[in-house]
């Protein structure tokens, strides 16, 4: 199996509170970059952490810091982020996760690209880290339901869909509409959550044993090609997902 590489992490502070706590944080996350107002870089002294003191306007440093990193844990109020990242959003597909951690380090807001950009994740780990409340608000995870657009990620599955199709199916999951999953390849391992999946989500080895009128959508898992006419009969029902062919149980 291929393993993406790690991503790039950068821990963020423009008080002297937060760059007390980007300093704790950054002892748990040794290969974490750091940006940090320069007046309050003495914090940082010790760490092996490559560290960027800035001293003109913050807001001059975001634009670098969401072309050079995958996730950004910012120690900055969350009013003050969402104001300095507005003019650099582009998409989910784009956008680096963005964290919030409050100047207490009490609670971490996962704020921009949950799934996709693995900003949920990051902020569970984070959370774990600093002995903190992650605050989730995307509805799979306050729901404990499948993700859909990042199912067996972590396993290097690849999703096959419109993007319609993922928010049409998405909303079904959640919604606690009939869904069916059809697992004809890849790892059985892809439900780590521990609580059991939700009732309204049945399991089939199959495609053929699914009684199409009766769901409102089908996660496919499969190798099998599929054929134009099979998107068509499931319009923005259907989400495919292709694990490697050489995964394994």
């Amino acid at each position: 199996m291929t393993h993406a590489p790690p991503p790039r992490v950068v821990l963020v502070a423009i008080t002297k509170h937060g760059a007390a706590q980007v300093a704790v944080l950054a002892r748990h996350l040794p290969q974490a970059a750091v940006c940090v107002a320069a007046r309050f870089a003495d914090a940082l002294q010790g760490l092996p952490n490559p560290v960027a003191a800035y001293g003109g306007a913050f807001k001059d440093e975001i634009g670098g810091l969401f072309a050079q990193n995958d996730q950004i844990v910012f120690f900055v109020s969350l009013g003050a982020v969402v104001r300095l990242i507005a003019p650099h959003l582009k998409s989910k597909d784009e956008d680096p996760g963005v964290l919030v951690v409050d100047d207490a380090g009490q609670f971490v807001i996962p704020v921009l690209s949950g799934h996709v950009g693995g900003a949920n994740a990051m902020a569970e780990q984070v959370a774990a880290l600093l002995g903190a409340t992650p605050v989730l608000t995307t509805a799979s995870d306050v729901g404990k339901t499948i993700a859909v657009d990042i199912l067996g990620r972590e396993l290097g599955w690849r999703v096959e869909a419109p993007k319609l199709n993922i928010t049409r199916v998405s909303a079904a999951v959640v919604n606690e509409a009939p869904v069916a999953v059809v697992q004809e390849a890849g790892s059985p391992h892809w439900w780590t959550r521990p609580t059991p999946l939700p009732a309204h989500i049945h399991r089939f080895e199959r495609f053929e044993a699914v009684d199409l009128a009766h769901y409102q959508a089908v996660l496919w898992i499969t190798h099998r090609e599929v054929p134009p006419a099979l998107w068509q009969q499931l319009p923005e029902r259907l989400v495919v997902y292709r694990p490697p062919r050489e995964e394994t149980a």
